[in-house]
Formats: structure tokens, sequence, C-alpha cells
């Protein structure tokens, strides 16, 4: 019996001797995270950051609140003592957002944008008007989203028979396309490989009437078929002639839309109007056959709203994601 009780306080001397006492160990900071890490804002917009810290034993903590946050260069925004970063009203460029809290250090990467690139490496402007942002050019781009072609057909025959995608140029002339971008069927526009670039796409019809009430039109008004407001197409239009047929009526582009009249192609193939109409998809079907569209006339101050055949080739503008 007494050699057992021996043997059983050894065990215990043994395991009590080895087991190291960490309870009162300190911590170290070994890093801080600022998230996100990367984003893209457009002129306007704010982007709340957060700094996470990692200690020694693999805990995290939120500190905010305690940390010293910076920008450079310090062009094309600012953030403020809580992690705020606001983009400038006028100036664009790349940020780099820092962060110091107990001696460590960490950035990240802010491009601050006016400008959006389509697959083909197109670059548009685009300008914020109300709540959303528009491109201010006509679409250009000759592929989808994930890369396939869209073809450019240049036979009357075969686009009045189109069941798919497809674009084309007016008159079927290459040298337009500056100017005027590219005309496009409404099954390329509908496409489920998409015609815009990552985080934009074609207006609706409802985004059409928010951007037109935006400009002083009533619900009413944009709710109407037809000739539509009295100075919101005027408020779109390029203000000077060069491309525009007089008069050009009441156009200021006030809104910094800068709308061009690239015309369109009809369902039986041919080219009308280039300097008279631009003329715009939208992504919502009336019915049938039938598309809601905006049209802008140099005869014409408002806007036009009516739905067209699918086959029609009209101009392109994207609206960004919200």
């Amino acid at each position: 019996m007494r050699n057992v009780i021996v043997f059983t306080l050894i065990i215990i001397c043994t395991v009590s001797c080895n087991k190291k006492d960490t309870t009162n160990a300190p911590l170290r900071l070994m890093s801080i995270t600022i998230s996100p890490s990367s984003d893209t804002l457009y002129i306007g917009e704010m982007l709340q950051f957060t700094c996470m810290s990692t200690y020694s034993d693999n805990t995290t903590q939120n500190v905010d609140s305690s940390v010293t946050w910076g920008t450079s260069p310090g062009a094309s925004g600012s953030i403020s003592a809580n992690g705020l970063f606001t983009a400038h009203d006028s100036i664009a460029g790349m940020e780099t957002i820092t962060a110091a809290y107990q001696g460590q250090t960490d950035q990240a990467a802010v491009t601050v944008s006016t400008n959006i690139t389509d697959i083909d490496g197109n670059t548009y402007r685009t300008v914020k008007i109300g709540n959303q942002w528009w491109m201010a050019e006509n679409l250009k781009v000759t592929h989808y989203r994930n890369g396939d072609a869209i073809p450019n057909v240049t036979d009357a025959t075969e686009w009045s028979n189109l069941t798919t995608g497809a674009y084309c140029n007016y008159d079927n002339d290459e040298g337009h396309v500056d100017t005027y971008g590219r005309l496009y069927d409404w099954y390329s526009v509908n496409d489920s490989r998409n015609i815009a670039p990552e985080g934009w796409h074609v207006p609706t019809d409802e985004e059409w009437k928010e951007l037109e009430m935006y400009l002083g039109m009533s619900q009413s008004e944009a709710d109407d078929i037809g000739k539509r407001g009295i100075d919101e197409g005027g408020k779109l239009k390029e203000a000077v002639t060069d491309h525009w047929m007089s008069p050009n009526a009441g156009a200021t582009n006030e809104s910094g839309f800068s709308a061009l009249p690239g015309g369109f192609r009809h369902y039986y193939g041919y080219f009308v109007v280039m300097g008279y109409n631009a003329i715009f998809w939208s992504s919502t079907e009336y019915g049938g056959n039938l598309v809601w569209c905006r049209s802008l006339r140099s005869y014409f101050s408002g806007v036009n709203r009516d739905h067209y055949p699918k086959l029609f080739g009209f101009s392109v503008r994207l609206v960004r994601d919200y």
C-alpha cells in the first residue's frame, strides 16, 4: 500500500513541474490589416475603411477608434479620423490609404475614377446625374463581357432576318465609330453574356425615367408615351452644332450627358437620320417584338419615349449598377 502512494505522488509532481503557466503571458501586436484592401470609387462617393489588429495569441480586435488614418498622395480624396474616405468632386486618380497603430502600419489602394473601360480597351467618360452614374459617350464594344465576339452584320438582308445579337457601324463606315459609337440590335443588348463591362448595364425604362425626372419631368410626364417634357432633352444634348444639325433645339448639355445624333439602322437594313436623331435602347420589353427606347431630336428640346422593334440598330448608353 505504501509503494502505491509514493508512485502516485511522483506522477503528480512530474505533471505539475512540466506544466508551463501562460496565464499572465504578455500579448504582442503582430499586425494590423485594413479592409477593404482595394476598391474603385466614382467622384463624390464615400467608402468606410476598418482596421483589425492581430495579436500573438491569434486573436483579433477592431481598433478603428485608435488608428491614425492618412492618405497619399492626397489628390483624389480625403479620409476622416474614423476611416471614412471621400472621393473629391473634381480630381480623379489613385489614392493610398494608410493606417498606423502601436508601431504597426498597413496600406490599402483606392482608385477614384471618372472613366470605364470595355473588354476591347475602349475608355469612356462618365458623369454623375442625380444619384446615377451614366456613360457620357456611345458604346463602341465589339465583344461581350466574356470575350465572345458580337457579329458585325453589314448586309441589309441579313440584318433584317436576325434573331441573335449583332452590331454595325452607321453606313458600315468605321470612320463614324470614334464620334458616334456603334449601333446594336436589341438581341445584343439582352444577351446573357453582357454587352456592358462589369459593374455597368443597359438602363431599364425606369432608370431612364429617373434620369428624366431628375432633369425636371414630373412622374406623369415620365410615364407618358411620345414627346414629353420641355427642356430635359436639351439638358442631355451636346450643346453645339458640330454634330447636331440646326436648330439643335434647347441644347445646353447641362447634365454632362453629351448626347450625339448617331442615327439608327432600320430593321430593313438601311441607315437614316445621323445628325438629327439620337436613339438609345432600354433593357425593358414593351411586349411582343417591341422594346422601350428614348430618342432625342434636333428640332425638339424634350425627350421622346416610345417602343420600337428589336431589329432596329440603336445607340447604347450604360448606367452603373447600384
